[in-house]
């Protein structure tokens, strides 16, 4: 009888006491979480390059939503002058915005898993086309208001784009991936007031609601043929561990299909208590609740606050134009968001590696994505600081710029850790793990424009950002804690249950990408 040839990560072991140099276990499917199904239709099946183009338009996506959200910031004068209102509560039509984007995926995340990411993502956009210009051409403040609501209801891609990634990518994978999406996400902000500053300078500010129009529709049209569905249930019975095992022919046939307006899965039923339930269930667990609660804290303070208030505060303090503002923040955000991220997917995938080989090849515990957090929890207190500190003192104006820009340096760090780690920590809740992030986020960022001004001209702004930086260092506190007992917790709660679609309508063998699911498959 022949004898049995070794896996890799056996091989790899073998190698070690040997003292030869170790195989690279990431061509080793045999070490792969989630294990593919053998079908074309699998979306881990295809081909990186078809996973990246998908994840370009989910990201751009999210993008265009964000922008949507601030592109009007660097124009609020020229608004209320229009509408002869103060500039703090033209900034309210944002905040709106900002507030309905944590409300829309309550709605969406539910519709998506059950039939499906691409009607979702085609549906929302189209809204978002309709509501931008509806904003274009609104009479007065009140109907801008009433277009804004349904603007902030249609960026789905906020939350639903970490779902996607879930989708395409192998564990190992997710790092440099979910990095590449949270980057561009935030970028949308962070250009918006460049493009609106722009637009709103020399065009006025109804052209910048023009112009996310016109992206919106541009968007619609190219994932109308170029963005295929990612929802797939994965049957245990049928997983491959080699690509050996099975040719995955993927044809233009198997494209073609799709690009369907449905899921193919009738057993998945959309029920009432699947709208905010689920994810609220998924605050019970600290693994999640403590990553979203202080990514909202950096986030609001590092990204949202500057966006919300910049107009009011460059305005009176540097005597700025709509120009000037727009090119100097979103300048200052983009710079630091873009060198974060490089750093953050880099560091997170690199600590991945290094721990899959200390585990033979295994997948490590998700704590392990914890080490990359410190970068982030120290740049963006020194950030905040900077910023409040020479505004209050009338420094050179590129001293508050510049610590706006390191601390959105430490956001994206932040960023891309808590989402990797709580997704990981979870992955069949995936996307109710992103719609509590994105609430959260949304619903504590959305705050700001109703004080933040008149609470730094009272106390003034040093004391004021002082006061944010004790609040985001208090939140990184629980953080600290998971690194040495969030396995434990994890291990104490269990597997969350009754909470997608997935869980309560569907009862056959599905793989649902969770840890300890590929031992029990051994064992068989």
């Amino acid at each position: 009888m022949a004898e049995a040839k070794p896996t890799q990560v056996q091989q790899e072991q073998n190698n070690a006491e040997l003292g030869e140099p170790a195989l690279d276990v990431e061509h080793d499917r045999d070490t792969f979480l989630p294990r593919p199904s053998d079908s074309p239709n699998d979306p881990l099946n295809w081909s990186i390059y078809l996973k990246g183009a998908i994840l370009i338009q989910v990201c751009l996506l999210a993008a265009i939503g964000t922008l949507n959200t601030a592109i009007i910031n660097p124009a609020y004068g020229p608004l209320a002058k229009e509408f002869h209102i103060t500039t703090v509560r033209a900034s309210y039509q944002t905040t709106v915005v900002i507030a309905l984007n944590g409300v829309g995926p309550f709605l969406w995340i539910p519709l998506a898993n059950v039939y499906g990411r691409r009607p979702v993502y085609l549906f929302t956009t189209l809204l978002g086309f309709g509501s931008a210009l509806g904003s274009a051409y609104a009479k007065n403040f009140n109907q801008l208001i009433a277009a804004r609501v349904f603007n902030g209801l249609w960026p789905a891609a906020m939350a639903l784009g970490p779902a996607t990634v879930v989708d395409l990518f192998f564990y190992h994978q997710r790092g440099r991936a979910m990095g590449i999406f949270t980057v561009i996400l935030t970028s949308g902000a962070h250009i918006a007031p460049i493009v609106g500053g722009l637009i709103g300078q020399y065009l006025g500010w109804r052209w910048t609601f023009k112009f996310a129009a016109i992206l919106d529709g541009f968007m619609f049209v190219v994932i109308a043929f170029c963005l295929p569905e990612t929802l797939y249930i994965r049957d245990q019975a049928r997983l491959t561990r080699t690509m050996s095992e099975r040719e995955i022919d993927f044809t233009p046939k198997t494209y073609v299909s799709q690009l369907r307006l449905y899921s193919i899965f009738p057993e998945l039923k959309l029920r009432w208590n699947q709208c905010i339930i689920p994810s609220l269930k998924m605050a019970k667990y600290p693994s999640v609740l403590f990553p979203a609660l202080y990514y909202a804290a950096s986030y609001g303070f590092a990204s949202i606050l500057p966006a919300v208030t910049v107009a009011s505060i460059f305005s009176e303090v540097f005597h700025w134009d709509t120009l000037e503002i727009g090119l100097a923040y979103g300048g200052a955000l983009s710079i630091g968001g873009i060198l974060g991220e490089f750093a953050a997917g880099i560091v997170l995938d690199a600590i991945i590696k290094r721990a899959r080989r200390q585990f033979a090849g295994a997948n490590p515990p998700p704590e392990i994505r914890l080490k990359a957090i410190w970068t982030g929890a120290i740049l963006v207190p020194a950030g905040l600081l900077i910023y409040g500190f020479t505004l209050a003192y009338h420094v050179f104006w590129f001293a508050p710029l510049f610590g706006m820009g390191l601390a959105c340096f430490g956001l994206q760090v932040i960023a891309t850790t808590c989402y990797t780690y709580s997704i990981d920590s979870y992955r069949a809740e995936s996307s109710e793990t992103s719609q509590l992030f994105n609430f959260i986020r949304q619903t504590f960022g959305m705050t700001y424009a109703f004080y933040v001004v008149d609470l730094c001209k009272k106390i003034g702004y040093q004391w004021a950002f002082f006061l944010f930086t004790i609040f985001n260092v208090l939140a990184f506190i629980p953080i600290v804690v998971l690194m040495f007992k969030g396995r434990e917790w994890r291990e104490k709660l269990g597997t969350p249950r009754n909470v997608n679609a997935l869980d309560t309508d569907f009862d056959g063998p599905v793989e649902t990408d969770k840890l300890g699911e590929e031992k029990k498959l051994e064992e068989r």
